[in-house]
């Protein structure tokens, strides 16, 4: 066939039958994840609404409650990096996290490769946080 021969139609592969249009990003989860899946707004991982681990049960929102009303003390030994292995036997519990210059109770919700996102903490209520792991200086959990 060739498409030369109406000029009405500038794009050929458009027609009257065939018109789709993607709902980018949600046409890609939808594919991914099954129908509905990409209806919803942007998720990241780890935060408030998903866990990217899926069916283990677990809330991926604050917790209801205030943290311990206690402050660790810190190990006297020091590590020259956290592994993500390690501080993810941490997830939804009450972690202490200590950095160069802070300290402060920490819900975490997702450990990745480099990092770790949950809830921090602030005296008053939980917000939103994440953080590089090579930031953390070292962890308790709870």
């Amino acid at each position: 066939m060739n498409y030369n021969d109406d000029p009405n139609q500038v794009f050929p592969y458009q027609s009257d039958i065939d018109e789709r249009q993607f709902n980018f990003p949600g046409y890609w989860f939808g594919q991914l994840l099954g129908p509905g899946a990409g209806s919803g707004p942007a998720i990241f991982p780890g935060s408030p609404g998903i866990f990217p681990g899926g069916g283990s049960g677990q809330q991926s929102g604050p917790p209801t409650t205030p943290p311990p009303s206690f402050i660790p003390e810190q190990q006297q030994f020091q590590t020259l990096a956290i592994d993500p292995g390690g501080i993810r036997g941490c997830l939804f519990r009450f972690t202490y996290i200590w950095l160069r210059r802070d300290a402060f109770w920490f819900y975490p919700t997702f450990v990745g490769r480099t990092s770790i996102a949950g809830f921090r903490w602030t005296g008053f209520r939980w917000v939103y946080f994440g953080i590089d792991l090579n930031q953390i200086q070292s962890f308790q959990c709870f």
